[in-house]
């Protein structure tokens, strides 16, 4: 299906006959649907939350049904709330380095509390969102997006090898031949199908690519479904399954990547509306879908999900299809809400083996730095900019790598300052604004 043959379904409000539309909802779940679960799996890790077990397979299904949620808040929306374009929401990789380190030094409860705030604050950006885009240009974005990757892939190679808790590390099988050989058919099968075929199989590669590393864990004796057997078919969700805990430190920390989130999401509301109606979005259209990235950020947040945001792998399905309408969205977001209403679903997920979410997520964690990379190239790199590039990594890579060199500042500074992306973010913005334009 191309965009010549699919022009009729340029207008974001258009309806494609059923027969068509459902496979098309389908296409977009699975294009992100492994991305969608990784930063659950990974916060529940450092939160020192049993890997298969009950808690972390509620993380997994909230992932599930609040990318749904928060989708529909886009594609159908409410009022002003909701761009009303085809833009998939789902779980950020932009805030893992964040509530991961406050989930393992101030717990769950602290993190997701922070996620509620911050989802509020979001949401509020959504009034003057057009006017802050000058603060972010892809200088800004570009080397955030860069820093997510680059603190992202260390724990790729660590789940790769067969953990990445202190205990997993120290196992004789770590870094074993057994582990590699799961993790690499993973990213082998996925690089084959996404650059081999077209259509579905290239979008899905990383899923099929996990499916394929899971089964061959499988018969290598590494999977358990005690965890899926005990699992109901369906459950309610819970409100504060951890309670509320108020830390100031935590909700700046997870304000400023909101603000970043925010950015990233007028460019796919941008991108979206460019690649399926060769226009540019809207101001209503930017705000709405501001609206509804923090609304579904903080909706999550209250029942235990993580922050949302669209994803900009969807709007590459969008361009390759010339497909714009909303309502093929709308029926992704159905499947993902029935999907994390169903904990065996979440418990399959869970009972994937590390090194099977290793080779995918070596696969995406690259890919995100590489984006950031794509971004920082349309950055004229003269001194100015090239000086800006290399203090702000050098800050945020360089305490995340050796945080003992900040071990006597106060437990939520602490937090910030090793999290990488925020002081990132907090150097680059800074010096963006002080220093002076080369001639």
């Amino acid at each position: 299906m191309t965009q010549t043959s699919m022009g009729a379904y340029g207008d974001p409000n258009s309806t494609p006959p059923l027969a068509q539309a459902v496979p098309l909802g389908l296409q977009h779940v699975l294009a992100m649907f492994a991305s969608n679960v990784t930063p659950s799996i990974i916060v529940a890790g450092a939160a020192g939350l049993a890997f298969g077990g009950p808690e972390q397979v509620y993380l997994i299904q909230m992932a599930m049904l609040f990318a749904g949620i928060a989708t529909l808040f886009q594609t159908v929306g409410v009022g002003p709330i909701g761009a009303r374009l085809p833009i998939m929401q789902g779980t950020s990789f932009a805030f893992v380095g964040v509530l991961a380190g406050i989930a393992a030094t101030m717990g769950l409860s602290v993190a997701l509390s922070a996620c509620i705030i911050g989802g509020a604050i979001h949401f509020v950006l959504g009034g003057f969102i057009k006017h802050l885009r000058w603060m972010f240009p892809p200088l800004i974005t570009g080397l955030v997006i860069l820093a997510i990757g680059l603190y992202l892939i260390p724990v790729a190679i660590k789940y790769a090898a067969g953990g990445a808790a202190p205990f997993q590390m120290e196992a004789e099988s770590f870094g074993s031949l057994k582990h590699w050989s799961v993790a690499l058919s993973v990213v082998i099968v996925s690089l084959v199908l996404k650059f081999f075929t077209r259509g579905m199989l290239s979008n899905s590669a990383i899923l099929i690519g996990l499916i394929v590393g899971y089964v061959v864990a499988y018969f290598s004796g590494m999977v358990s479904f005690a965890a899926v057997g005990k699992a109901s078919w369906f459950t309610a969700v819970t409100p504060l399954p951890y309670g509320f805990e108020f830390n100031l430190g935590a909700v700046v920390a997870v304000t400023l990547v909101s603000i970043v989130s925010a950015i990233e999401t007028v460019g796919d509301a941008e991108a979206t509306t460019k690649a399926g109606a060769g226009r540019s979005a809207t101001d209503a259209e930017i705000s709405g879908a501001t609206y509804a990235d923090g609304l579904g950020t903080a909706v999550a947040g209250v029942f235990g999900g993580l922050p949302n945001t669209s994803f900009s792998q969807n709007v590459g399905i969008v361009g390759m299809t010339g497909i714009m309408s909303r309502h093929v969205v709308t029926i992704g977001a159905l499947v993902l809400i029935a999907c994390g209403l169903v904990p065996k679903i979440g418990a399959v997920i869970a009972s994937m083996p590390l090194p099977v979410l290793g080779g995918g997520v070596i696969v995406m964690f690259g890919m995100v730095a590489a984006a950031g990379l794509n971004v920082l190239s349309e950055v004229n790199m003269n001194r100015r900019n090239m000086v800006i590039i290399a203090v702000s990594l050098a800050a945020g890579l360089g305490l995340n790598l050796v945080p003992s060199a900040v071990q006597y500042l106060p437990g939520v500074v602490k937090t910030l300052a090793t999290s990488a992306v925020a002081p990132t973010a907090l150097v680059a913005i800074v010096l963006n604004l002080v220093l002076p334009d080369e001639i």
